[in-house]
Formats: structure tokens, C-alpha cells, sequence
């Protein structure tokens, strides 16, 4: 088994496909956008706007380890615009959640990923 398991789908297409399915893999009422990592080929940025009166936006970048797995590293966490203290409960519940349906869309696309 070779060692060099990189991935091999380019940074484009991969916004597209995370596009595609990340709102199937968070809550419904919530709202996903994927932009390309300008820094980072091989990561992308996504946001997650919650649903609902909290109006939380989260921003984490999501970048490839390799062709399988990510790493998902919170950026930040706004409500109506102002940054909020990240280590609440209530956040740290929904960034868990967040970065377990991030990884679900991961998952998801192994087949696009892992060529």
C-alpha cells in the first residue's frame, strides 16, 4: 500500500461536490457555503449560518490530511456580525456538531476524493 494517498481531485470540483452535499448532511433549517481555501489547495472554508433566533454564522476550515481524512480547525464564531466567546457550552455543542457533519460530507465523498 503506498504511503502517497493524496488527493487527487481538484480544488474546484471539490468545492462544487461540497456544495453539493454538505446541506444534506446538516440540519435542514441551516444554511452551508463552501469557498475554496485561497492560502490552501487541499482545503476548503466553509460556513454554517444556524437556523433559527441565534443567528450564529461558523466559519471552519476544512483542510485534506489526505484523501480520506480532514482536519477541521474552527476560524470563528459570530452572532449578528460581532464575534462571540466560542467556549460556551451552547457553541461548543454546535461546533461538535458542525465538525461531525463536516466530516459526514467527508465521508460522503470518499468515492470523489479518494480516486
Amino acid at each position: 500500500m503506498s504511503k502517497h494517498d493524496e488527493l487527487s481531485i481538484d480544488q474546484q470540483q471539490l468545492t462544487a461536490a461540497w456544495q453539493r452535499t454538505l446541506p444534506s448532511t446538516i440540519n435542514e433549517a441551516d444554511r452551508a457555503e463552501v469557498m475554496p481555501d485561497e492560502a490552501d489547495p487541499k482545503a476548503l472554508r466553509v460556513t454554517i449560518h444556524t437556523a433559527g433566533h441565534q443567528m450564529y454564522t461558523f466559519d471552519f476550515k476544512v483542510g485534506y490530511v489526505d484523501s480520506r481524512e480532514v482536519q477541521t480547525t474552527l476560524i470563528d464564531v459570530e452572532k449578528d456580525g460581532r464575534t462571540v466567546d466560542e467556549r460556551t457550552d451552547i457553541i461548543q455543542q454546535l461546533v461538535q456538531d458542525y465538525t461531525r457533519h463536516i466530516h459526514e460530507c467527508a465521508q460522503a465523498l470518499h468515492g470523489l476524493t479518494h480516486a
